[in-house]
């Protein structure tokens, strides 16, 4: 059903009324990927492992499924914010409220990408280098969704569940062959430098594609939450299950889905690795089996969780912004706090991620990574509840915004 401007909306006013509150499964889930999410940059910062966690030849089962489990934030992020976009065209019943709210808060997260995400990464708006990353391809993939909203429901489903199935049909194209339109291929399907004067000014780290898809995607799912509870639940988990399946059938046969190949390793642990280990820039078919899989069946779990889970998970869910945007300098912080010796070089301090190796004695064992984490989230856990019950008792629009 198309809520907009349809008959069955003037004769059910009712049934909007009861999707104008929250829908709590959401924010359950958005709640749990931002935890997670503060244990992968967590680990950034903190780690003294110079390599790739994914990196099978140099990497501990550790370290990888320290990473791998965070896999699941970008993705839930990207398509939590499609859903949430088509409950709030539902509640507010237009579609041209809903494309303009996208539209100024898609450009907002591009700005927000380059001042105050940078900043937190990095203590500095040195202009050198900006990287590109998933504030930015969720502003722009909002961007686009406010034009796409005015197609039915159903062909949006269609056009993003293409982009994701699709996609790795083009694997093989390189931004090399598109000459001076190579940053062009670069900002839609191929992470890289982008070249502005001859200088490396941009690092695509977030393609647009499938990005976009997933989002588009999103926006379509949200007609799931128009059921009654317990017909949504039995969804949820059906559904999340079978693309579950779908990963290991398409991962299992290994021949399309993914760029790289799993292959079996030196143990059965390593050969679970290597067929976890699916390419995330930009995100495979695979990759997003094996994430939005898991994560709608958990959307299907948290419907019937209460307790103090749900009052836990809550405020950061209803705070997703709000928390990204203090997480990361919280956590860089007190990487310079911690981790500081007269020996570090202090270019690395103020450039995060930036610097390409570690200076000598920087870092630390999982253990401490997972201890400042949890210090980091409880941390947390006071701001996001006052910012939650603000944005629950003030209703200024601005609010929504972050």
């Amino acid at each position: 059903m198309n809520y907009f401007n349809s008959p069955a909306k003037d004769k059910s006013n009712h049934r909007l009324f009861k999707y104008s509150r929250r829908i709590r499964s959401i924010d359950m889930l958005r709640g749990l990927v931002m935890i997670l999410m503060a244990l992968d940059h967590t680990r950034e910062f903190f780690s003294s492992a110079n390599f790739n966690p994914a990196d099978l030849a140099l990497t501990t089962p550790g370290l990888f499924f320290t990473r791998w489990i965070t896999h699941i934030c970008a993705p839930v992020f990207v398509f939590l914010a499609g859903t949430s976009a088509y409950l709030y065209g539902m509640r507010a019943g237009s579609k041209k409220e809903l494309s303009n709210y996208l539209l100024t808060r898609g450009l907002l997260l591009i700005v927000l990408e380059f001042t105050i995400v940078k900043w937190g990464w990095q203590f500095s708006l040195h202009y050198s280098v900006l990287w590109v990353q998933v504030i930015w391809v969720f502003g722009v993939s909002m961007i686009v969704l406010a034009w796409l909203i005015n197609l039915p429901v159903k062909r949006i489903m269609i056009f993003g569940i293409a982009m994701i199935l699709l996609h790795n049909l083009v694997d093989g194209i390189n931004a090399e062959d598109f000459g001076s339109l190579k940053w062009l291929w670069l900002l839609i399907h191929q992470k890289g430098t982008v070249s502005v004067a001859g200088k490396g000014l941009f690092q695509v780290v977030y393609p647009l594609v499938p990005w976009v898809g997933v989002m588009a995607v999103g926006y379509g799912f949200g007609e799931t939450f128009l059921k009654e509870a317990h017909e949504r639940k039995k969804y949820l988990l059906q559904i999340g299950l079978a693309i579950s399946i779908l990963f290991l059938v398409v991962r299992g046969i290994n021949i399309y889905g993914d760029p790289h190949p799993w292959s079996q390793q030196k143990n059965l642990t390593f050969t679970i690795m290597s067929f976890l280990n699916c390419e995330k820039y930009p995100p495979s078919l695979s990759f997003m089996l094996m994430t939005l899989g898991p994560a709608i069946t958990l959307l299907g779990v948290f419907e019937g969780v209460r307790g103090w889970k749900k009052k836990f998970l809550l405020p950061f869910g209803r705070t997703p912004l709000f928390f990204y945007l203090i997480h990361i300098p919280l956590i860089h912080l007190l990487s310079v706090l911690f981790t500081s010796k007269p020996a570090l070089d202090s270019t690395f301090i103020y450039r995060g991620y930036e610097h390409t190796a570690l200076p000598t004695g920087y870092g630390f064992d999982l253990p401490v990574i997972y201890l400042m984490w949890i210090i980091v989230v409880l941390g947390l856990y006071p701001l996001s509840k006052w910012y939650a019950e603000l944005k629950s008792q003030r209703k200024y629009k601005w609010l929504s915004y972050l």
